[in-house]
């Protein structure tokens, strides 16, 4: 049976949060949606395909087929989640592509991948909250979780629009943050590093090997999808109530090393 706190907002027995989870198949938003349902918390993965990556935890993520450019089918899915649980707790807007394709300078890509990748990874965040957040208004409570980069704060060469797409995800988190702040909901962003991911795997078998991509990091290696999760869930929490606004840097030391990219 569901219980209601003073603000009116459903809570569940053991004040299990309701998780929506973007790109939930694989990689960083798999160990999150994973790393969520271990903490007690119903999770709902919102992505293209299957889960590709298994675990113990398994069973316990509900997984909705959702394309975040899609604006009726992300519309479906909060109606389900609403109707189904009565709350949504915690958006994390994981969802995003680096296509191998893209990495050219923009004078030699093709429009139709530099819309592809706007439509996901900057309007597909907007998209979702925009529909979670009169929930949240409602409830007077809520988080909003979006995955940035380490590119959002220093660039590459031929990552001429992911980088800046990136960056407008951090300014997204601090408008958001700072119009809803007063309103019970807080809004955060996490910027990792290189990741041990099959997109970035992918992008490393297009630039030459991981070894150079390692070494970028003071810590000495790419990180894992867990670590990422880890903050992710920290600052999803209460123990994070004083925090909004803000990015962290999930990264191995490369923001404080100050070079993403190798020298020219």
């Amino acid at each position: 049976m569901a219980n209601v706190r003073p603000s009116g907002q459903v809570i569940y027995k053991n004040d299990e949060r309701v998780v929506l989870v973007t790109g939930g198949a694989q990689g960083i938003g798999h160990a999150i949606a994973t790393s969520f349902v271990e903490s007690g918390a119903r999770v709902i993965s919102l992505d293209l395909g299957d889960h590709s990556e298994s675990t113990s935890s398994e069973s316990k993520i509900e997984t909705l087929r959702c394309d975040v450019t899609d604006t009726e089918a992300c519309e479906a899915v909060i109606k389900h989640v609403l109707g189904k649980y009565q709350a949504i707790d915690v958006l994390v807007n994981n969802a995003a592509i680096q296509p191998v394709e893209s990495y050219h300078p923009i004078h030699q890509l093709d429009e139709s991948v530099i819309r592809r990748m706007t439509d996901v990874n900057l309007l597909g965040y907007l998209r979702m909250a925009r529909l979670v957040l009169p929930i949240m208004l409602q409830q007077k409570s809520g988080v909003i979780v979006n995955l940035a980069s380490g590119q959002a704060h220093r660039t590459a060469r031929e990552v001429g629009v992911y980088g800046p797409i990136k960056s407008a995800n951090v300014m997204q988190t601090r408008q958001w943050a700072v119009e809803y702040a007063r309103q019970g909901v807080r809004v955060v962003s996490v910027s990792p590093g290189a990741i041990d991911t099959p997109m970035v795997r992918a992008s490393l078998e297009a630039q030459g090997g991981e070894a150079s991509l390692a070494n970028r990091h003071p810590i000495g290696r790419i990180g894992k999808p867990e670590e990422v999760a880890s903050a992710v869930l920290w600052l999803a929490s209460d123990d994070a109530a004083f925090v909004t606004g803000t990015d962290l840097e999930v990264d191995g030391g490369l923001g404080a090393f100050g070079a993403f990219a190798d020298p020219y």
